[in-house]
């Protein structure tokens, strides 16, 4: 597997209607994040940014860029469902456990 492979693919979903897009690269999360409207760039979408080319330029791994592009999927309410709860199902518990 290539270095800038992400272990687990981000799925994002645009909205009902849409197809579940999944981004399984630094350098796909790149091609969106360039592709995200000017004025919706806030300091969630610069972190998300940063820590892709950080991982581009081999200062950061792929799994710590894929972090940020997670937390920046979640912020814009763009991260798939599925991918908000945690492994094992839908029990509240597990998810207040995250947390903290």
């Amino acid at each position: 597997m290539d270095r800038l492979h992400f272990f687990t693919p981000v799925r994002l979903a645009p909205g009902v209607g849409y197809p579940v897009q999944e981004v399984d690269s630094v350098a796909e999360a790149m091609v969106f994040l360039r592709k995200w409207p000017t004025g919706r760039r806030g300091p969630v979408y610069q972190c998300a940014l940063n820590c892709c080319s950080a991982a581009l330029s081999g200062k950061m791994s792929a799994e710590e860029a894929r972090k940020a592009f997670t937390g920046f999927a979640r912020i814009t309410r763009l991260l798939d469902d599925d991918m908000a709860l945690p492994i094992g199902g839908e029990n509240m518990e597990n998810i207040y456990a995250l947390r903290r």
